[in-house]
């Protein structure tokens, strides 16, 4: 992560804010929430701050994912240069499905709440989508995630990291 924040911070600060870098790495799958708050912490930005820009970094692709990936991965399919690649990432996210099947709206905020690797909204938003869960239930679900994220995400980069840094 301190590579990936070195990295923004010299050859895009010129071009964007440190809020600005954190608003993008929340919005990146795999990195999300999670990454944005871990990258502010080590750019020195206030906690407070730096919530709400990796807060609605993460939550923006979300609407999309929810209404319009079932039909984008449909179309990519039919290309054989995706195929392969959609069919491996709809694997993958299936693969980490049981949970959220069985509990649904519990397990699905559980699932983007908890920072484990594979686990955030992007991917909660992709299982919902696939197990055709109904869109209130899952945009509250992984709303609720999210808040559980920040939190986790809080105490681990500003508390734990932010300690070890100064």
């Amino acid at each position: 992560m301190e590579a990936l924040v070195q990295w923004f911070t010299d050859n895009l600060s010129q071009f964007i804010s440190p809020e600005g870098a954190v608003f993008l790495i929340s919005m990146i799958p795999i990195l999300e929430l999670r990454g944005g708050l871990l990258a502010a912490s080590l750019l020195k930005i206030e906690a407070a701050r730096a919530i709400p820009f990796c807060v609605i970094g993460n939550i923006i692709p979300i609407p999309f994912i929810l209404l319009f990936i079932r039909q984008i991965f449909k179309l990519m399919k039919k290309t054989k240069v995706f195929r392969g690649l959609i069919e491996k990432l709809e694997s993958r996210a299936m693969g980490k499905s049981d949970k959220i099947k069985r509990y649904e709206f519990w397990g699905l905020m559980l699932f983007v709440g908890i920072p484990l690797p594979g686990t955030g909204a992007w991917t909660g938003a992709l299982i919902a989508s696939l197990l055709e869960i109904d869109i209130k239930k899952s945009s509250l679900a992984i709303l609720c995630g999210l808040v559980i994220a920040t939190i986790i995400m809080y105490i681990f980069s500003y508390v734990l990291v932010g300690n070890m840094v100064s």
